[in-house]
């Protein structure tokens, strides 16, 4: 029997539900004399706001599993519709939980995250009033910019409001389904690239071509690099579930065709963060086993990465840079650049030039998600420390560098405060050491615009500081009232 204090907030909601309605329906007639594609939009819409509230925790990794697979629409602005929905809807359950008297779960590192972002929007709000290196004629990519970064957070504050009603290892199972769709495309551009549309390609390849003779794969991420950092989380990911399974077989073959796929991006920095994993990872246990098989894994991955003429043309450039030539200074990698074509070469030049254009504006920088327009040439800088020193200056650069030694800080934590040989523990040293590896990405690519990524690893960071020792009861099939009773 429900309480008077269920029954209350059951009204409360039921009059939300019904105010909402008749706003829909004023809006929606208005829309429908307007343009009926936009009523259907609309309507879409709200059957996802339904699911959203009806099967809450079903639609939420249903949202997060769909997020691997936009990114090839970003000519359409899909992922960026995505994320303003995403925001609209994460908002929006937070105020019903909050008018019907239910708890909005977050934690300290939530309103860590929470004020870093708002911290952000002072750049955003400086650009205008002339406070920056650039003006106002920026404000919409800057402000672009920072929704991209708040959805990491809404993300977060999402996953939370499923905690004690999921199992924190049913979250993260279920995550294994957003790799469906980027390996798939991913085999079908190495394998029968002619049955693709060019879309489906990266930008710098050709349909009609494969991985084999050259093309690098980008799957549905849209960009080699990016699928490759997301293949790393997940082949860790798959490490965790393959020292706490029983059945180990299926996870070793979705381990190796990961790692086929991995290669087959022929991003050379993915090799440095794949040892740097390893490595992290493995030596603290000295454990001989572990670190042979660490070094054979990482030897057999870097066999077939310069297997193909291509990889090893990628690997052989190393030897024409300053890193092991040392008959080219630095200001000679800068002039090779020029037509070299040694992409390490290139990002030297790049840096140089930002660096100086960093001198001009040291402070505050030239403005959030700015650092395209500064170079000049339509691309960023392949440095995100670089890239933080131009969009925020010198003090950006430090709350950027805050930010990272927030995420180290938290997952120390988690491993101290979790029961040594737990499933919880594993996992948060699992992502620890792939942390280590981003920072030191950061140095050559671009992995704070891998928004992919950053969706699954705040999912990651939200579900590791559960209690996974709690019976999360199932709800899949729990009637309104039932949930109210079990939220109370």
């Amino acid at each position: 029997m429900l309480t008077n204090n269920h029954r209350d907030r059951a009204s409360r909601l039921a009059l939300i539900i019904g105010i909402a309605g008749i706003g829909v329906g004023l809006v929606g007639g208005f829309i429908a004399g307007a343009h009926p594609l936009y009523l259907g939009l609309m309507l879409v819409a709200v059957l996802l706001v339904a699911l959203f509230f009806a099967r809450f925790e079903q639609t939420v990794l249903g949202l997060l599993i769909l997020r691997s697979s936009l990114d090839v629409f970003s000519a359409q602005q899909i992922p960026a519709v995505f994320a303003v929905g995403l925001d609209v809807l994460t908002v929006l359950y937070v105020i019903v939980q909050l008018l019907t008297g239910r708890t909005v779960h977050t934690d300290r590192y939530w309103w860590f995250l929470f004020a870093w972002v708002c911290l952000q929007g002072f750049w955003v709000v400086l650009l205008p009033l002339g406070g920056l290196g650039l003006n106002a004629s920026y404000l919409l990519d800057s402000i672009r910019e920072w929704i991209r970064i708040f959805t990491w957070v809404m993300v977060y504050l999402l996953i939370m409001q499923m905690k004690d009603k999921i199992h924190p290892e049913k979250v993260i199972s279920s995550l294994f389904l957003a790799l469906v769709a980027p390996i798939t495309v991913a085999l079908l551009q190495i394998f029968v690239p002619s049955i693709l549309p060019p879309f489906l390609f990266p930008s710098e390849a050709a349909s009609g071509l494969g991985a084999s003779e050259g093309i690098r794969i980008g799957g549905t991420i849209g960009h080699p690099n990016g699928l490759v950092t997301m293949l790393l989380l997940f082949m860790a990911l798959t490490y965790w579930k393959l020292n706490q399974s029983r059945s180990r077989l299926p996870w070793l073959i979705l381990l190796g065709l990961q790692a086929f796929c991995f290669v087959s991006t022929k991003a050379l920095f993915g090799l440095i963060m794949l040892t740097v994993f390893v490595v992290v990872l493995v030596a603290p246990k000295l454990d001989p086993i572990k670190l042979i098989g660490g070094i054979l894994f990482i030897v057999i991955i870097i066999g077939l990465f310069a297997s193909s003429d291509f990889g090893r043309e990628r690997i052989a450039s190393i030897a024409n840079t300053p890193l092991l030539n040392p008959n080219i200074d630095i200001s000679r990698a800068i002039l090779l650049s020029q037509g070299d074509y040694n992409s390490f070469n290139w990002r030297l030049s790049q840096w140089h030039f930002l660096l100086n254009r960093a001198t001009e504006y040291p402070y505050l920088g030239y403005g959030l998600g700015l650092s395209i327009p500064v170079a000049g040439n339509g691309l960023l800088p392949h440095n995100d420390y670089i890239r933080a020193l131009i969009e925020g200056g010198i003090v950006g650069l430090g709350v950027y560098l805050l930010f990272l030694l927030g995420y180290g800080i938290r997952l120390t934590q988690l491993i101290r405060s979790a029961p040594v040989g737990s499933k919880q523990r594993e996992m948060c040293n699992v992502m620890l050491a792939f942390f280590v590896s981003i920072p030191v990405a950061m140095i050559t690519e671009n992995i704070w615009g891998h928004t992919t990524l950053f969706f699954y690893w705040m999912t990651l960071m939200a579900v590791a500081g559960w209690n996974w020792n709690h019976q999360h009861p199932d709800r899949s099939n729990l009637s309104l009232n039932q949930k109210l009773q079990l939220s109370s």
